[in-house]
């Protein structure tokens, strides 16, 4: 008999439609197929909003009421940059907003030089944000002080907490240069779930070229270069994805349900292609 392999949940990441308040992104979502969504509560960048329910409690009602409507439930809240500075209590009414909505991860993302003071400030966040029910994932960049996944099962291993997960996002993977062997070894608890997308592969990558598709263009999986079937060969069987897949120019031409829904049915696709659904 065929074992049927777990079908893993697919989320809509905030950034692939970043223009949509929640409520309009997570009942879009619903409508496509989506399993859950990814809201994006702190900006990122100038030119990118960013949705602070945390400061709006209107908001977050209408935000919990689509929810509710809808049975989508929330992968992850972002963006926390761990900087020199960083103050876990300062985000005290961030983590609350991420439990009233029932968030399961918050992704912080390393600019600290100082891996010390970044594994410190890590687990001094995780201890924040274990009460409101989440957890952390430390998200790697190449132009960043933590720039691939060795360095940052390094920096997450040094907080001496078990739960603070490592987000693997499959462009950031291959622009790293990390290796399969490295994803391979890495323990299973560390991967709560995996941002999805594809590129064209053209290395060497300038920090204006790394930049410009982790934050406008990206191509749907199993559209570019990256080889996806060996990243996703790597990692348990059922492991969340979420689809994390900018691409403004078909934004501002076809509109975002355009976009997400694109991306949805290419990672189907891809899913099924390498027997993951």
């Amino acid at each position: 008999m065929t074992q049927i392999s777990p079908v893993p949940p697919i989320s809509l990441a905030h950034l692939t439609v970043i223009d949509l308040p929640p409520p309009q992104m997570i009942r879009l979502a619903a409508r496509l197929g989506y399993d859950r969504v990814g809201l994006r509560l702190i900006r990122v960048t100038d030119t990118s909003p960013g949705y602070p329910l945390h400061e709006d409690p209107a908001a977050l009602l209408e935000t919990q009421a689509a929810l509710t409507e809808t049975g989508l439930t929330v992968n992850d809240i972002e963006f926390i940059r761990l900087t020199p500075d960083f103050r876990p209590e300062a985000f005290t009414a961030f983590l609350a907003a991420g439990a009233a909505l029932g968030a399961c991860h918050v992704i912080c993302a390393p600019y600290d030089e100082d891996h010390a003071r970044l594994a410190a400030n890590l687990a001094a966040f995780q201890t924040l944000a274990r009460p409101y029910g989440l957890t952390c994932v430390l998200e790697f960049f190449p132009w960043t002080s933590v720039p691939n996944l060795a360095t940052a099962r390094a920096v997450v291993e040094r907080t001496g907490m078990e739960e603070i997960g490592i987000l693997v996002d499959t462009l950031h993977f291959d622009r790293s240069g990390s290796s399969l062997a490295d994803l391979e070894c890495l323990p299973p608890s560390r991967l709560p779930f995996l941002h999805l997308c594809d590129a064209a592969v053209h290395p060497p990558y300038s920090t204006e070229d790394l930049l410009h598709a982790g934050r406008a263009e990206r191509l749907p999986p199993g559209e570019g270069q990256i080889d996806l079937a060996a990243i996703l060969g790597r990692l348990p069987q059922g492991l969340p994805v979420a689809l994390e897949v900018p691409m403004t120019a078909l934004q501002a031409e076809r509109g975002s349900a355009e976009v997400a829904a694109r991306v949805l049915d290419a990672a189907r696709r891809l899913l099924r292609s390498v027997g993951r659904m």
